[in-house]
């Protein structure tokens, strides 16, 4: 005898289907419609008020919506007391029995997450939250993707909330009210749920149907729950189109809600571009990517001999480990912030969005340093391995080397040959070069200081003439010391040499392309610049500072796009990174984005924001006090010309912007800003002169210059048209550049 019903009201029931945490489905036949129909009738007792609830609620948000991608709801009705909902049958089988098989080609795997989309963007519409996807809410019919199971489904809207968000529900026993493996962050801690909820959903089914692996592993709910907040599912890798996909599934399942899509339609957007890409049918790898963060040491006991070494030493540590393929370091900038004799992981590891951190402390003895440091995952605390170094201060380079292999070795990293290489090569077999080499990092951090530190670089080089960090950094204090005192042709050059001369001995060293991609920018040649950037980002998409440069030269290029997309996946590597954004969003004529991102800047980009945004008084304040000493020469010139210009005393404004312009300053966007304000002045001839010289260093930003209103008096000149036209060509030329190069999958944006 059949293990189900012969009728159940007007429907023959011809078989059993499946069943699930709530109902059981059978196959039936509609025999007043003459159709087959599938059936879903609640499981247990019908007494059950919140199981019964739960299954109105979705044959209710079922019935709402009408899509292609959604099984359609036919009817609706209780027999003996137990509620039924009637479906069209499918023909096919649910993902999750096609998973069974094994992971799906990335085509097919891309089709069907494009059909998931379409149906949660029509549920969204219609203000319904799926809540609960997974492979076997998926099913493959013979007609194409359909979404099943609405019993989580909830109203987006409710009337308590004002935020327009649904409070995620977490039952009695502690379980929230969804599948575990592909909940997001915020159905796990309870919080409240929008649209974007369900797209980190769809992300982790779309990454298990290309790798045949869940995003989030675990053997318990607690452990895939731990994974789900704190852990990152591995990088993809194999093609270009891979590599897009890997990008698309990092925002989508971004921690934080606010850095994934806003809607379905913008992640299929992306996902279709993915599909016009040469896919050529590699096979995906996946490469799991750890965070780490390397806290300044901290000196058990003071002593001016070795304090330097509190910070330079794990700055040096984490400069070897960044732009590795299997890691993310996080800036020592954003280390130093955790500095402390007791560091919170827990606090650590949310506000720098890390899984490990290396920690350690340092006591002199006489002539030998005891180094004691520990490796532990974050936020947990499980100590990775403990490590005690003792050595002869004139062997602190063998401490170095040492550390960076432990943590290679105890995070089981993958390394290229071209890693192994250079990491053979990050500290110098010369204990004194390496030792002026930490010095001078010490004394670096300061500007104040970047004399002295230039001098101790100088004499690392003539000690070990083929040490390549201290080459790279040598070129990053000199380009740093000259561009706001003098900007001068000949101190650029020497900058400019030193780091082709680190590029010379280690070409896979990322601090010098990082470096020199900045140089170029100020050389004119921001189009070189984004061609080496994104040429690298294939080897090395995991490298922050990598994106924060393409933040720059992209600008400089006239792609603004693309530029705030650089930005936005630096701060998806590094939140606390600092790129140049601010100007993008200036450019792109959002100034109060400009503003709320101006925080680490000297201070001009945030009061000429404030003078576009119509608040002058602020904007003169701000100038007033952060107008830089003379040492920053050029820094106090952009300061005091804005300045006196917004208090209306244009002599004064004019005696700051011909002193200027009679210097060699080389930055053409400081031109182009100079330009600006002389033109907001009706200096015609000087606004010209100083918009020149910006375009021909090829300052690109040709739709910038066509709506910036303070260029306005310029507009009638024919000059000023040239001008416009030249920097078309130009962002032009740059545009297809990009396109060529692959730079639209790689930041996944138009130009």
């Amino acid at each position: 005898m059949p293990d189900y019903p012969e009728r159940i009201g007007s429907y023959r029931i011809t078989g059993k289907l499946g069943e699930g945490g709530m109902g059981v489905v059978y196959s039936a036949y509609d025999t007043r419609l003459n159709r087959p129909v599938a059936l879903k009738v609640i499981r247990g007792s019908a007494d059950e008020e919140n199981l019964r609830k739960r299954f109105v609620r979705e044959g209710q948000s079922a019935a709402r919506v009408n899509h292609p991608n959604i099984c359609s709801l036919y009817d609706a009705g209780e027999e003996q007391g137990h509620p039924f909902l009637v479906m069209e049958l499918l023909e096919g089988e649910s993902l999750a029995a096609r998973l069974a098989r094994g992971p799906l080609a990335l085509a097919e795997a891309v089709q069907v997450s494009l059909g998931i989309l379409a149906a949660l963007s029509a549920l969204h519409r219609a203000q319904i939250l799926h809540r609960d996807l997974k492979p076997s809410n998926i099913f493959l019919s013979t007609h194409g993707v359909k979404l099943l199971d609405f019993g989580l489904a909830k109203p987006l809207a409710q009337q308590d909330d004002p935020d327009g968000k649904t409070q995620s529900e977490i039952t009695q026993q502690g379980m929230i009210a969804a599948t575990p493996r592909y909940a997001s962050p915020e159905q796990v801690t309870g919080q409240a749920l929008d649209a974007r909820s369900d797209l980190f959903s769809c992300a982790a089914v779309l990454f298990e149907m290309l790798t045949g692996k869940c995003a989030f592993p675990g053997d318990s709910p607690l452990q895939i729950f731990h994974a789900i907040l704190y852990e990152s599912p591995p990088a993809l890798g194999g093609s270009a189109a891979v590599s897009a996909i890997d990008r698309i599934l990092n925002r989508a399942m971004d921690k934080r809600p606010e850095n994934r899509y806003l809607a379905a339609d913008d992640m299929a957007a992306e996902l279709r571009a993915v599909l016009r890409l040469d896919d050529a049918g590699l096979p995906i790898e996946t490469r799991t990517v750890k965070r780490l963060i390397v806290l300044p040491f901290r000196a058990l006991r003071p002593d001016p001999e070795t304090d330097f070494l509190a910070f330079s030493l794990p700055d040096a540590i984490a400069a070897s480990l960044a732009g590795l393929s299997s890691l993310v370091v996080r800036s020592s900038l954003a280390a130093a912030r955790f500095a402390g004799p007791a560091p919170d992981l827990k606090e650590i590891a949310r506000e720098a969005d890390v899984d490990v951190v290396l920690t350690g402390t340092l006591l002199r003895a006489g002539a030998q340093l005891r180094l004691s440091t520990q490796l532990a995952e974050a936020p947990g605390g499980t100590l990775i391995w403990s490590k005690t170094s003792q050595v002869e201060l004139r062997d602190i380079f063998q401490l170095q080397d040492s550390l960076v292999n432990a943590v290679v070795e105890s995070l089981a990293l993958p390394l290229t040959a071209g890693e192994i290489r250079r990491l053979s090569h990050d500290a110098p077999p010369d204990a004194s070069a390496y030792d002026l080499y930490l010095r001078a990092n010490e004394l670096g951090r300061d500007w104040r200081n970047i004399g002295a530190a230039i001098e101790l670089y100088e004499k690392c080089v003539a000690k070990d003439p083929g040490y390549a960090p201290a080459w790279a950094r040598l070129g990053r204090s000199r380009w740093l010391a000259d561009k706001y005192a003098d900007a001068s042709a000949e101190k650029l050059a020497e900058a400019d040499s030193a780091i082709r001369r680190a590029l010379e001995l280690s070409p896979d060293l990322p601090l010098a392309h990082n470096i020199y991609a900045q140089v170029q920018v100020e050389e004119g040649r921001a189009l070189e610049a984004t061609k080496g950037l994104l040429e690298r980002s294939k080897t090395a998409r995991n490298d922050p500072e990598l994106f924060a440069g393409l933040t720059h030269s992209c600008r400089y290029c006239g792609l603004l796009e693309a530029s705030l997309a650089a930005h936005q996946q630096a701060r998806r590597l590094d939140p606390k990174i600092p790129t140049t954004v601010v100007h993008t969003y200036f450019l792109l004529g959002d100034y109060q984005s400009a503003l709320e991102a101006s925080q680490d800047d000297f201070g001009y980009a945030t009061a000429v924001s404030l003078a576009m945004l119509g608040r002058t008084s602020e904007a003169i304040a701000l100038l007033k006090e952060r107008e830089q000493p003379a040492p920053r020469r050029l820094a106090r010139l952009f300061m005091t010309a804005l300045r006196t210009m917004l208090e209306g005393d244009r002599r004064a404004c004019l005696e700051a912007s011909d002193e200027l312009m009679r210097g060699t300053f080389r930055d053409p966007e400081g031109w182009y800003h100079g330009a600006r304000q002389l033109a907001y002045l009706g200096e015609i001839e000087r606004a010209l002169l100083a918009l020149s010289r910006a375009v021909q260093w090829n300052f690109s930003c040709f739709t910038a210059m066509a709506s910036d209103p303070w260029l306005d008096s310029l507009r009638g000149d024919a000059r000023f048209k040239d001008l416009l036209q030249l920097a078309k060509t130009r962002h032009e030329e740059a545009r297809r550049a990009f396109i060529e190069i692959g730079g639209t999958e790689v930041l996944g944006c138009s130009v």
